[in-house]
This record gives C-alpha cells, sequence and structure tokens, in this order.
C-alpha cells in the first residue's frame, strides 16, 4: 500500500483542492488529509479566519471519495507526529514550497510539488465576496 499525505487549512474548498486531493490520491493508494485547527488558521492567517470550523472542515473532506482519512493538527510538532504514525510514501505540497523548508520532509521518500490549477484560492474568494 502506498500512502500519500497532504497537509492545509482547505478553509472553503474550491476545485483548485479538489484537482490537488485527486492528484495527490493518484499518487498511491491510501490518501490522508491534515488539516490545521481552528487555532492554528487564527496564529497564521488572522483573526476572521477560519471561515468553516475544522469540525465543518473535516466532514467535507472525508465526503471525497478520493479522502481516506482527515487529522487535525495544531502545531508542526503534531504534523510530524502524524506523519510518524502513518508513514507516508509521499507528501504532496504546492509548487509554491518548491525550494522552502517542508515541515515533516525528512520523514518521507517522496515529495512532490503539485502545480496550482488557475487562479483558485481561498483568500481569493473571500476577497471577492468581501466586494460585493
Amino acid at each position: 500500500m502506498t500512502t500519500v499525505i497532504v497537509n492545509g487549512t482547505f478553509d472553503i474548498l474550491h476545485p483548485g483542492h479538489i484537482a490537488m486531493l485527486n492528484t495527490a490520491r493518484s499518487l498511491g493508494n491510501y490518501l490522508i488529509v491534515c488539516i490545521d485547527t481552528d487555532r492554528r488558521v487564527r496564529e497564521l492567517k488572522g483573526e476572521s479566519r477560519p471561515i468553516n470550523n475544522q469540525t465543518d472542515r473535516k466532514v467535507m473532506l472525508q465526503n471525497l471519495k478520493c479522502v481516506d482519512i482527515v487529522e487535525f493538527f495544531d502545531s508542526e510538532d503534531e504534523l510530524i507526529k502524524l506523519i510518524e504514525l502513518y508513514k507516508p510514501r509521499v507528501m504532496v505540497k504546492g509548487s509554491d514550497y518548491r525550494g522552502r523548508s517542508v515541515v515533516g520532509e525528512t520523514y518521507v521518500p517522496e515529495v512532490f510539488y503539485y502545480d496550482r490549477v488557475g487562479e483558485y484560492s481561498t483568500t481569493n474568494t473571500i476577497q471577492r465576496i468581501s466586494n460585493r
């Protein structure tokens, strides 16, 4: 079995997320998605985030055919513990992380960098809603 792991906020799901998760799943046969807790999202992205709470984000992700399990993490150390627990063969990160340090990369044999699809981003979606 080839396990693949992805991590992120996944606050407002959009077609870019779906495409990336489907690609991640195609790299193996078991996909783990680790999502930042609400506290961590606020710390990283500001007090107005997340839009959807961690429970709702988890429910949405768990109901995608390509996702096998969803876990929360509240710190880089917790993410590393999840990577150590599941021992994925591949970690998928956005191509914007290429050349940068990736949390947990030393615990996986392969990091796959995914090129974003179009202009999709949660921040852009929030901005469009705010401008209406």
